[in-house]
Order: structure tokens, then C-alpha cells, then sequence
């Protein structure tokens, strides 16, 4: 009896000795894990200020799309994870732009030739390829990079994919993308009216954007906040920080930030 109380205290032991060794592993892997997750936050924050560093003026378009997708993602009862998809595919749709091959063709004030025109619609894909090493966290990125240029009618670029084939955010962001880029003058367009936008999201309907995601944002309760949110960011910023006028400003209140923005404040997680 003795004996065999010995052998089961020896078997107890090697248990406990197993299930601390088995949990000290999944701790390590969960530590390794959160550090991984922070530092590809920290890396998408770190790109968000390159937009602004590099292109004031994409960095400011890029938040205004921001702004009107997740007005028109949180009407279309979209969940908080893809929320956040939106978000992240809207500040970074244009990333691509910023390759050395285009960035002189998106500044200079002359019209596109149609070897231009063919460059520039390569900045989804350039722009997809930036971010395909963050896909381990966050796999809609790339692919909505990739898809905010597909059309619903199957004639968008570069892939020609056609209705829900597209991925969700990016078909949410296409309909914002555009209405900030009719309402903001570029350099092969004036900008135009609210009222004007609206019309041009509006025959755009099933050819161009999701039929259903249009018709949400051309609802009167949308079409007011979106409205709201077009007249806030043309208000002219009357205090000015301690930058020069038209130099890049800090990274906005984004979900991915990992950082404490105050002492004793907890980070967030990045995948939320």
C-alpha cells in the first residue's frame, strides 16, 4: 500500500510538473502574441503617419473616407470587427500612391496621358502588397486595399470582380472613396456639391457600388450624418498647433493605436 502511494504521489507530480510546463508555454505564446499584435499596430500607426509625412493631402482624404465608411458601415448594421476592417481599408485604400513609379504622375497638374492612367491603376495592388506581411493580423487589409477599385458590375480593375465577390469593406469604401473625391477638387476635377455627390453615388447604384449599401447611404437619417461629417472637415482649423501650416498632423484617435495615450491609461488591443 505503501508502494503503491509512492507511485501515485510520483505520478501526481509529473501531472503538476506537466500541466506548469504546458502553461508556462501557452503564457509565453500568449506574451509573444500580444507583442506581436502591438508591434504590427505600432507598424500601421507608423504608416498612417508616412501618408501624412509624405502626401498631406492623401492623408486628410484617407480620414475623411474613414470617416463617411464607418458612418455607412455602422447604418448598414455592420458587427465592430468589421467595423474596424472599414476603418483600417479606408486609411490605408491609397497607400499605393505613395510608390516612387506614381507619385510624380499624382502631382503633376497635367492631364493623363493613357499610360498614365494605366500606372495609376496599378495603386491598389502596389498598395495590397505594402500591406501583405500584416495579413497574419489583420487579412482583410490587403485584400480590401486590393478591392476598393472593383466595380459591381464587374468592370472595376485590377481583378474585374463583380457583386459579392467583392469584398464587403472594400464595397463600403468605394462608395465613400468617391463621394469624397466628388466633393474635394482633384487635379482632373472641380469639386462639387453635396447635392451633386449624392446624385452621382446614386447612378452609380448597381453598376458601380452595391445596390443595398447605396440605398443606405442615400437614407435621409445617412445622408444627414454624412452631411454633418463633410461640413466638419471643410471647417477651416482656426487653432493651428505648433507645425507650420500644411505640414502633416498626429495620427487621429485610429482603434489600432496599441500606445497608452495617457499615463496610467490602458493600450488597446489591436485587433478589436
Amino acid at each position: 500500500m505503501f508502494l503503491a502511494s509512492r507511485v501515485y504521489m510520483k505520478d501526481l507530480v509529473q501531472l503538476s510538473v506537466g500541466a506548469a510546463a504546458a502553461g508556462g508555454l501557452l503564457y509565453r505564446e500568449h506574451s509573444m502574441r500580444t507583442r506581436a499584435e502591438r508591434l504590427s499596430a505600432a507598424t500601421l500607426e507608423a504608416l498612417l503617419n508616412a501618408i501624412d509625412a509624405n502626401d498631406a493631402t492623401t492623408g486628410a482624404h484617407v480620414r475623411r473616407v474613414a470617416t463617411y465608411a464607418l458612418i455607412l458601415g455602422e447604418a448598414a448594421g455592420l458587427d465592430e470587427h468589421t467595423l474596424h476592417s472599414i476603418e483600417r481599408v479606408a486609411l490605408f485604400h491609397d497607400i499605393g500612391k505613395l510608390h516612387e513609379a506614381l507619385t510624380d504622375i499624382f502631382h503633376d497638374p497635367a492631364k493623363l496621358t493613357p499610360e498614365e492612367r494605366r500606372a495609376v491603376m496599378t495603386h491598389p495592388q502596389r498598395g495590397a502588397d505594402v500591406l501583405a506581411p500584416l495579413a497574419p493580423f489583420f487579412p482583410d487589409l490587403p485584400k480590401g486595399v486590393a478591392a476598393h477599385h472593383e466595380r459591381w458590375d464587374g468592370t472595376g480593375y485590377p481583378r474585374g470582380l463583380k457583386g459579392r465577390r467583392i469584398p464587403l469593406v472594400a464595397r463600403v469604401v468605394a462608395i465613400a472613396d468617391s463621394f469624397d473625391a466628388i466633393t474635394h477638387r482633384r487635379r482632373y476635377s472641380h469639386a462639387r456639391s453635396f447635392s451633386e455627390a449624392m446624385r452621382a453615388i446614386k447612378e452609380g447604384r448597381g453598376t458601380q457600388f452595391d445596390p443595398d449599401l447605396v440605398d443606405v447611404f442615400l437614407s435621409p437619417p445617412v445622408r444627414a450624418k454624412i452631411e454633418k461629417a463633410m461640413r466638419k472637415a471643410n471647417m477651416p482649423h482656426r487653432k493651428q498647433s505648433n507645425r507650420r501650416r500644411g505640414e502633416a498632423q498626429p495620427a487621429p484617435d485610429i482603434t489600432f493605436r496599441w500606445r497608452p495615450r495617457s499615463r496610467g491609461s490602458r493600450a488597446r488591443d489591436p485587433q478589436t
